[in-house]
């Protein structure tokens, strides 16, 4: 009975639901200049808030009457059908992927939404045709697990008004920690003895910390930039830093990559120059990234532009043809290798 005043919107309850999406989703959710969210915003009647930050994922919260809700979801949904079809108008795959969803819920309330012996979550799924499976583990830092729905838009528009009817009628108990997703990791740049963090084609001075970290790392050995006996301009480390936390110890040199400075201001452009550097057809991959995300991300980074060469019958190698300052051509190289390192010991991306 709840359940049909819930979906006819008689039940005028307010609710709050989260969902953690990537990057990519969060980008389409947006559209240019704002303009869909702000459609979907106006046209649902929901608020709709996209959590900040230079995060892989970030939260999307939805509150709002249930109706309202519904209405924010059947839009969400329909994106990223709308989405999966455009991506596979340029791929070879023929069959369709389901749209997935991924909502945060308070552990507390996983219970209810599995039921007895898996009840509930069974009953869900042959009702509605979406596909549920509960998180197992809490994320990070808080008490609230991953709930992922994925299926046609109209099976995921179902299965969330059950899930809602859930949440509803089984509220949270005791305070809930909310999961907060961590900052990507960023390289840093340290010139002149001040520290850097690279956003787009800028070099941005980073807090004090890291240029004390760096003055420390200075005083154990002196360096020069990669092939050099007497740098030509300001060099600078590279290395990639997790969030916030700082190990106290100085990182050993010999882990450092060190090459010419790409800091704004510090140094007139040196001409262009060209490197050619070979990649076998397995690795190539993950250097390129699905539909390009990886080589597009390390283009914008160093500010080189990167050619890669179609397969040859009979070879087993790509040719990658880097140009730009040497600047530029380091930085992607480093950026490269990074890549091609985090594939082959098994680290994941960079």
């Amino acid at each position: 009975e709840m359940e049909s005043k819930v979906s006819e919107g008689g039940l005028n309850v307010t609710l709050t639901i989260r969902l953690l999406m990537h990057g990519k989703e969060v980008g389409s959710i947006i559209g240019k200049k704002g303009e869909t969210v702000k459609k979907m915003r106006e046209e649902s009647g929901a608020r709709i808030n996209i959590s900040e930050g230079n995060c892989p994922e970030r939260i999307v919260t939805i509150t709002g009457p249930t109706d309202a809700i519904f209405k924010a979801f059947a839009m969400i949904a329909y994106k990223f059908e709308e989405d999966i079809t455009n991506s596979m108008s340029n791929s070879t795959a023929t069959s369709k992927p389901p749209v997935t969803l991924r909502l945060v819920v308070p552990a507390s309330q996983c219970g209810s939404l599995i039921g007895k012996g898996g009840s509930k979550i069974k009953e869900i799924r042959e009702s509605t045709g979406a596909q549920v499976q509960v998180a197992g583990d809490m994320l990070p830092n808080s008490t609230e697990r991953a709930v992922t729905i994925s299926g046609t838009p109209d099976a995921i528009i179902q299965c969330v008004k059950q899930i809602c009817v859930v949440m509803l009628e089984s509220p949270p108990k005791g305070a809930t920690i909310p999961y907060r997703p961590k900052p990507a990791s960023t390289p840093v740049i340290f010139a002149g003895g001040q520290a850097y963090t690279i956003q787009g084609q800028y070099a941005i001075p980073h807090p004090d910390q890291l240029t004390k970290l760096h003055q420390l790392a200075m005083q154990q050995t002196p360096f020069t930039p990669l092939g050099q006996t007497t740098p030509a301009f300001p060099a600078f480390a590279v290395l990639t830093v997790t969030g916030k936390q700082w190990s106290s110890t100085v990182l050993p040199l010999q882990a450092i990559t060190i090459f010419p400075c790409i800091c704004p201001g510090l140094d007139a452009s040196p001409p262009a120059s060209t490197h050619e550097l070979t990649i076998p057809n397995d690795l190539i991959g993950c250097i390129i990234g699905r539909q390009g995300t990886k080589i597009n991300e390390i283009r914008q980074m160093s500010g080189a532009q990167i050619k890669i060469a179609n397969a040859t019958e009979g070879s087993s190698e790509r040719q990658i043809t880097i140009t730009g300052t040497p600047a530029n051509i380091s930085l992607a190289q480093y950026l490269i290798n990074a890549r091609l390192t985090s594939e082959v010991t098994g680290m994941g991306a960079l």
